[in-house]
């Protein structure tokens, strides 16, 4: 029970983690109904974040089911910032989308959303290609894709997409869309080849609708949190609050529910960061501010070093990523959070939960105190208000508020009896012979009570 505000505060970072990284679980829209078998399908793929393994593994399968289907198009709702697979993975990508047996379209969308970096670059292997208003496309960086794999108005504008963006007007200008009329993906749907639609009358306005049928897909539960943990803010998350519940574990003994979910958190972050472009220098100022902040909690003080694992923390956080920054919110948790629970958090929860041992405890043999738990023979005692491990004789079980005497300390551990019906004396405990009191245990092993053997029953 004592473990339940660690597991709900665990798993409360865990969803802030998560929530600022994107959505875990993927969404998949039922078909719509159309209006006839014959009119085909259209598969719409959402595309969201880094295009990292998992994604590249989605978008190529997809094609290839399309393809096997039959579909009338594969359409990518896209929204990314740029690639982090290979390069030859990148290419490889790009031919499946400008190879492929069904016309492969890319819509940039909806308004907010980007095509940037090596994800740009694949917009330029589709046909077509729509951008909604708002959206942007560029800053592609030197082209990786072979130009040959490229619409011939994506090279011939490559130029002005390397260091720059465009929305939907400019990209109208360069002859990379056909249109610039595309705010929404119904849209852009109509206006593929071989889509069907029909004309019907609505309120005295005569409009189009969709007679094919869209189907929208987007990645499984399982493949959207490894998805998820490899975006950047996910896994530098991960990672310090990973080492942070290691940590706090690590002071106030034993395994439990902090332990398990920093190793998991760990783990996860593990895999985001060996798919995503780091320093490792910068990971190993990480790992050495969270040393230096344990250095401190152990002394109970903010000290020297304090201040250099805040220093290693800040430097590391900020030069964590190779072409990536983190938004300042990731940064304010990651940073801010971290510090104050090391530097005033944790200090305090490990000196209220069993305190730190120092040299000579000798003054608590005699301590009076209450049993905060059942101590049968283990158990947790408050001394001069502070919580301790405590243990008993098996024959002498304490309950729960019960007076407790200190006999004897062993490290974080003390022993007690209790006050009614204990030793007279505490060194009858403690020295045994001619100085052992009316309550302990004979050399023979029978536990006395008032100088009488106890009855087993």
């Amino acid at each position: 029970m004592r473990r339940l505000p660690m597991l709900a505060t665990a798993l409360t970072m865990l969803a802030v983690v998560l929530g600022l990284a994107g959505p875990v679980a993927a969404r998949s829209l039922a078909p719509a109904q159309s209006g006839g078998d014959d009119a085909g399908r259209v598969s719409i793929l959402k595309v969201e974040g880094l295009i990292d393994p998992v994604m590249a593994d989605f978008i190529e399968r997809s094609v290839h089911a399309g393809e096997d289907a039959g579909v009338v198009a594969v359409v990518l709702q896209l929204d990314s910032a740029d690639a982090v697979v290979d390069d030859d993975v990148l290419v490889d990508l790009a031919r499946t989308i400008h190879d492929a047996e069904v016309p492969v379209a890319v819509w940039v969308g909806p308004s907010g959303s980007s095509a940037r970096g090596k994800a740009a670059q694949l917009v330029g292997a589709a046909d077509p290609i729509g951008i909604a208003p708002g959206a942007r496309l560029g800053k592609t960086g030197p082209l990786v894709i072979p130009e040959e794999l490229l619409s011939p108005a994506f090279v011939d504008a490559a130029d002005r997409l390397e260091g720059g963006t465009v929305n939907a007007a400019e990209a109208a200008e360069l002859g990379i869309v056909e249109t610039e009329d595309a705010p929404v993906i119904g849209e852009f749907l109509i206006d593929l080849p071989g889509f069907e639609t029909k004309t019907v009358k609505v309120e005295g306005r005569t409009v189009r609708q969709p007679v094919t049928t869209p189907v929208f897909s987007s990645l499984s539960v399982d493949k959207q949190l490894f998805h998820t943990v490899a975006s950047p803010a996910a896994a530098y998350l991960l990672l310090v609050i990973g080492l942070g519940l290691i940590i706090f574990e690590f002071f106030t003994a034993g395994v439990g529910v902090a332990g398990l979910v920093g190793a998991g958190s760990l783990v996860l972050s593990c895999y985001g960061l060996a798919i995503l472009p780091v320093r490792p220098w910068a990971v190993a100022l990480l790992v050495l501010a969270m040393f230096g902040f344990a250095v401190d909690v152990q002394t109970g003080v903010p000290r020297l070093w304090s201040g250099i694992g805040f220093v290693s923390l800040l430097i590391g956080s900020l030069t964590l990523y190779d072409g990536f920054s983190l938004s300042w919110i990731t940064l304010l948790v990651g940073i801010g959070g971290t510090t104050l629970a090391m530097v005033g958090g944790m200090p305090a929860m490990v000196r209220t939960r069993f305190s730190t041992p120092t040299i000579g405890r000798e003054w608590m043999i005699g301590e009076e105190g209450e049993a905060v738990t059942n101590i049968s023979p283990d158990g947790v005692v408050r001394v001069r208000g502070a919580l301790w491990r405590a243990r008993t004789n098996r024959a002498t079980p304490i309950d729960l508020r019960d007076a407790i005497r200190v006999v004897e300390v062993d490290g974080l551990l003390l022993e007690v009896e209790p006050l009614e019906g204990g030793a007279v004396d505490h060194r009858a405990r403690r020295g045994g012979g001619e100085e052992a009191g009316t309550h302990g245990a004979a050399d023979d092993g029978v536990v006395l009570v008032d100088g009488e053997p106890l009855d087993p029953s």
